[in-house]
């Protein structure tokens, strides 16, 4: 593989030697924001993509991938979309995924978008997956990942770059296998709520920033946040199941009101993050 194009795991002891960039391994576990941010930082090719330890790539993908960056030279990043499987690695879906595929924009070949246009769409639901993405370095490493955002931090840095003047080029064919299971972290973050805090919080800031930058379709698509709330309530008969009328009662709440503007300046756009700090992470 040429230095065009660079591929880093996202969690500690995965490696590819056809790779130009791999993740050192850590002493310490960093979270995955921060194992993000890490990545981008000891990149050294054109072109990164950050990969879960449980996906895989297509064995077209590189090839494809270059091939578009030659054609779009201008293109901050390019999503290839993913072929679902299981934990055992068996084709699959899930609601959710039958949800990113009704949301996503329709590609025929491959389209490039950017804008509001896409900030809205993707904040209506968020529909990319983020292991079939290829960044442009320069671009990711401006932009980065902000610290406090462990489920939404992929729509973050979409949302970033497309406000700078970015944009994306999309693909019609997978590029990678993504596989989904429930011991993934948002799997885990949706069974205790902590996931829709989150959201509803990233939500709220948005929508100010998009309000004040004059893109009204992409405020509103923020304060309603359509596809997340209708996860809360897809959530709600397992609480209800279990005894938790406390985490029911507060997800519930959430679900039914949309989000309002804080009082935050919404010009107060994020500044890039600092290096990668380690810190303790329970591994339980």
């Amino acid at each position: 593989m040429s230095r065009r194009a660079g591929i880093l795991a996202s969690e500690a002891g995965w490696s590819d030697r056809r790779a130009t960039g791999a993740l050192p391994g850590q002493p310490r576990r960093l979270g995955i924001n921060r194992n993000f941010q890490r990545c981008a930082e000891v990149s050294s090719a054109e072109l990164v993509v950050v990969l879960g330890s449980d996906d895989r790539l297509l064995p077209d993908f590189v090839g494809r991938v270059r091939q578009v960056a030659e054609r779009y030279p201008d293109a901050a990043f390019i999503h290839t979309g993913a072929r679902i499987v299981d934990a055992a690695g068996r084709p699959g879906t899930s609601l959710v995924d039958r949800v990113k595929a009704l949301t996503a924009p329709r590609v025929r070949g491959s389209a490039r978008l950017g804008g509001e246009r896409l900030a809205a769409s993707l904040l209506r639901g968020n529909w990319m997956y983020f292991p079939s993405v290829a960044f442009r370095r320069d671009v990711l490493l401006r932009h980065g990942f902000r610290p406090g955002y462990d489920i939404v931090l992929d729509l973050d840095l979409y949302l970033r770059i497309l406000r700078d003047g970015g944009d994306a080029v999309l693909l019609e064919r997978p590029g990678i296998e993504y596989r989904r299971h429930p011991d993934s972290l948002s799997s885990a973050r949706a069974g205790d709520g902590s996931r829709f805090a989150e959201e509803r919080a990233f939500f709220a800031e948005a929508a100010a920033e998009f309000a004040a930058l004059g893109w009204r379709r992409a405020a509103r698509a923020a304060r309603w946040h359509l596809t997340s709330r209708l996860h809360v309530l897809c959530k709600l008969p397992g609480l209800l199941a279990s005894g938790d009328l406390g985490a029911a009662r507060t997800m519930l709440r959430g679900a039914l009101t949309a989000v309002h503007a804080g009082p935050r300046a919404a010009s107060q756009l994020p500044t890039p993050p600092g290096p990668a700090k380690e810190f303790p992470v329970d591994d339980h």
